[in-house]
């Protein structure tokens, strides 16, 4: 039997689990409950994984599975990227709409899958895709567009997308090989980390309303740089447990639909890395 434990990302965090048993239980169920933030903090939670019950209609998810609907959601997001992009090139007014319109859109269908239990929906799956690609198309272009002040041009948007595979099938690597076991240790401490910086960027975004720069976590300084580095170990480091819970699935045999939600969640953290690279970047490409 495996063993089951939780995860930084929130997407993986709430999957339902059987009431009283302490497994997985099939995902739609009436008596499925969402894991609390606050149990992330109180002993971990290992489980014995119960397979799921599947009928003759519905097999167990795969790796295939896995790699089909991933695949699928970051091209979908990518498509609608490269056209934000060129719209926004050809109207530079449309760039902040798109980044706000965008990212609150994502926003929302993240808390509503999360706290919703619909993280196998494929139709809230493709929806964020798509928000999300509008909000980074816009989001790339003013990062690189002298009219707001951006720098390095295009360039920096291809550094951006091979730094962020680059750590994303690196600590793939690091998970299959077990170079670095994902154990209650590490769990509390990336979700603590993962926490903090939450805590501190809203404390940024507060001070900026009152102080220019507010805290100087965005402001491209030392106290920046060093922020995005912790933001994009913090990413990477929950790409190891984001790994370990979509394993417990297969393991669990989960239904095929299931397979949407890991490429939700791996999506999500693949936005934040990407966000946090370009952001890096643009700071070393700044004057």
């Amino acid at each position: 039997m495996c063993t089951v434990r939780t995860t930084s990302n929130p997407v993986f965090r709430n999957l339902p689990k059987q009431e009283g048993s302490g497994g997985y239980a099939s995902f739609g169920s009436t008596t499925a409950g969402a894991a609390q933030v606050t149990q992330q903090f109180g002993q971990p939670q290992y489980t014995q994984a119960e397979p799921y019950r599947t009928g003759p209609d519905h097999r167990s998810m795969t790796i295939d599975d896995v790699v089909t609907k991933t695949g699928v959601t970051l091209g979908v997001l990518t498509v609608s990227a490269i056209i934000s992009y060129f719209l926004v090139s050809n109207d530079a007014n449309l760039a902040t709409p798109l980044v706000i319109g965008g990212g609150l859109v994502g926003l929302v269908l993240v808390l509503v899958a999360t706290f919703g239990r619909k993280m196998d929906n494929p139709g809230i799956v493709l929806a964020y895709a798509v928000a999300e690609g509008l909000f980074l198309g816009a989001l790339s272009f003013m990062f690189t567009d002298v009219t707001f002040g951006g720098v390095g041009g295009a360039a920096l948007i291809g550094q951006a997308v091979l730094g962020t595979f680059g750590v994303f099938f690196g600590m793939l690597v690091v998970y299959k090989t077990g170079a670095i076991r994902v154990t209650p240790r590490l769990t509390r401490m990336i979700i603590g980390a993962l926490i903090g910086v939450v805590v501190l960027a809203l404390g940024n975004l507060i001070a900026s309303f009152f102080t220019e720069g507010g805290l100087g976590l965005r402001d491209g300084g030392p106290v920046a740089i060093i922020f995005s580095l912790v933001c994009i170990g913090i990413a990477a480091f929950s790409f190891l447990l984001d790994f370990d819970a979509a394993d417990q699935l297969i393991r669990a045999q989960a239904p095929e639909k299931a397979a949407w939600g890991v490429a939700f969640g791996l999506t999500v953290t693949l936005v934040w890395l990407y966000v946090e690279i370009l952001r890096l970047l643009s700071y070393f490409n700044s004057d």
